[in-house]
């Protein structure tokens, strides 16, 4: 039996078969969840309902989280499918390209807005929607990276959306916790997802990340998929407001080694 046998979840921000949540919707399915799934507008729905299939889901709902009549309508929609929700995974961020490169100073009011309205404030909008959904003992996950507690250059305003978001985190899990529901969060090391591809200078980290953290290996969208099946079952039932790392250690490294010391 697996560990999330007779649960239902649903996952936020597919893309790909590359994508973060794609590795959580595939973990939580090998464990027995039920699975629903969101997309983010026509251009991916031809991406994601063949990876639906893959699984046997038949839940797959378009959805613009900057709008939350669509935010609803997809609560709505999963009442009558579901009727209760045990799991809401938000693997939701992004930020126009022309604001991941150059100095932080530069960003436009507009793309600020933007990146907040997309990366952070999302993640409420959907906790307020499904809360009439949740049981007691349901989970909130959402994704983030290190960039939020310090600085990884060119990330910018993804990193100031980012530490909004682990905010958040805190203070929905209070709002939540009497409800007897977790709100919890994974720090994922870089992958090559459709994301990080805006990143300027994201194949020159993630060809170093594995150089500098401890455990010197990349991190893989199953390495996050496993933490997340871990984070919404049973087995963390005392744990939530937490950021988890999923980053073979990088983020306690203070000072990498000098790669021509270690040769």
């Amino acid at each position: 039996m697996g560990l999330l046998e007779g649960k239902t979840a649903l996952v936020f921000g597919v893309a790909n078969e590359r994508s973060i949540a794609w590795g959580i919707t595939k973990a939580f399915h090998e464990q027995g969840a039920t699975i629903g799934l969101s997309y983010a507008g026509e251009v991916l729905e031809r991406r994601v309902r063949p990876l639906a299939a893959n699984i046997g889901c038949t839940f797959v709902e378009s959805c613009d989280v900057t709008e939350d009549s669509q935010i609803q309508a997809a609560a709505e929609k999963a009442a009558e499918a579901f009727g209760q929700v045990d799991i809401l995974v938000h693997s939701i961020g992004f930020a126009n390209r022309d604001e991941l490169n150059g100095p932080y100073y530069n960003t436009s009011r507009a793309g600020f807005h933007l990146a907040m309205d997309i990366s952070v404030y999302s993640f409420t909008a959907l906790a307020k929607a499904f809360q009439p959904l949740f049981r007691p003992g349901s989970a909130l996950l959402t994704l983030t990276y290190y960039g939020a507690e310090k600085v990884a250059p060119h990330y910018n305003v993804m990193g100031v959306a980012k530490a909004a978001l682990e905010a958040s985190v805190r203070y929905l899990a209070y709002d939540f916790g009497p409800e007897g529901v977790r709100v919890n969060a994974i720090s994922a090391g870089p992958i090559r997802t459709l994301a990080a591809a805006g990143v300027s200078g994201f194949k020159l980290m993630y060809r170093r990340f594995s150089d500098f953290s401890p455990l010197h290996q990349n991190v893989t969208i199953e390495d996050v998929g496993n933490t997340a099946v871990y984070l919404c079952s049973d087995l963390s039932a005392k744990t939530t407001g937490q950021v988890v790392y999923v980053d073979s250690g990088y983020n306690i490294v203070g000072v990498p080694e000098a790669l021509d010391e270690k040769e």
